[in-house]
């Protein structure tokens, strides 16, 4: 099966295409190397893999020709650098996003699997599952719920598109992320011994192993692959129900690995939310196979090794901020 993955060089793309690469996949990447060409280098060369740098606005058609499946993730990553250019952030997450599903079912591609994200719930009291009303907070959430009201209705005999709601996200990957809430905590108690809460410390997340995420994938392949009809579709949280925590319990299991002193700070983050994820189970039998105490641990561990260094390009909006200091169009342009 040959998989085109958008956003191949992102924290999540540079784990999933290694990953689907050793499972036999063929993996053909459109990405514009926004955070670098040394994020692909460990997939460069390497035999089924195929590199298009491009933006995914404006990429031809053709990059779709022989594709069995569009796995789409190009997108500005967070509610941060969402806010930084709302207009950006909507043409990229949502209108590209909808280009691009089109664009596959026009050209006959069976599969299209959305990346959004549990972040679309906002603000909700109790465990809520897909049914749930979502309640966008940010222009993140918003795309990510626009993107999916696109492309999910495109459903038809021959084109199956899936839109998976990711909890967030943690764990090492080659395009290291610092901004999220269990790598930045694990950051800031080896770096400066304390680990900053925001607000009480009281909101929920539900959280997920980023090669979880590439296992998830695999199994949506598969599950299309072998009857596309209960997909068809089908909006799917991400992540498992064991691993719902308050932010404060998130700072108590770093604390308990790492060290370092609880530091509360600045206001209550308004975005709350408790999910489950019982349809993932159901529908491709997928359970995580990593902790966040595993996660903890692969990122503590590789700090302390040097396999990864701090650096301006792994937290998102800092890294665009600078680009835009250089280039205040550099970011209208990407």
């Amino acid at each position: 099966m040959r998989v085109l993955i958008t956003g191949c060089a992102g924290y999540i793309g540079t784990t999933l295409t290694p990953y689907l690469l050793r499972r036999g996949y063929e993996v053909r990447c459109v990405d514009k190397l926004i955070f670098g060409r040394d994020v692909v280098e460990h997939v460069l060369g390497e035999r089924g893999f195929e590199l298009v740098e491009a933006d995914v606005r404006s990429v031809d058609p053709q990059v779709l020709s022989g594709v069995d499946c569009v796995v789409d993730m190009a997108a500005i990553p967070n509610d941060p650098a969402g806010d930084l250019n709302p207009e950006l952030t909507l043409s990229i997450n949502y209108r590209g996003r909808a280009r691009m599903a089109s664009m596959a079912r026009e050209r006959g591609v069976p599969c299209y699997v959305l990346f959004s994200s549990c972040s679309v719930y906002g603000r909700q009291e109790g465990p809520v599952d897909e049914a749930a009303e979502p309640r966008p907070l940010t222009v993140y959430a918003r795309a990510n719920l626009l993107a999916e009201r696109a492309v999910l209705p495109l459903a038809s005999e021959g084109f199956t598109p899936v839109a998976l709601r990711l909890a967030t996200v943690y764990g090492p990957s080659r395009r290291m992320r610092f901004d999220l809430v269990v790598n930045a905590m694990t950051l800031s108690a080896y770096r400066e011994g304390r680990i900053y809460v925001e607000g009480d410390g009281m909101q929920e997340r539900p959280l997920v192993h980023v090669l979880d995420v590439a296992r998830a994938v695999e199994r949506v392949l598969e599950a299309v692959e072998r009857d596309p009809d209960p997909l068809k579709g089908q909006v799917i949280n991400i992540g498992s129900d064991e691993q719902n925590y308050r932010i404060i319990e998130i700072a108590r299991i770093v604390r308990g690995i790492v060290g370092g002193e609880i530091v509360f700070r600045g206001e209550v983050d308004r975005r709350s939310y408790r999910v489950k994820f019982g349809r993932a189970r159901r529908l491709l039998g997928f359970q995580p196979l990593y902790t966040v105490e595993d996660g903890v641990k692969q990122v503590y561990h590789e700090l302390l090794t040097g396999k990864l260094k701090p650096e301006p390009r792994w937290i998102t909006v800092q890294w665009y901020r600078e680009l835009l200091s250089r280039n205040p169009e550099v970011l209208l342009k990407w």
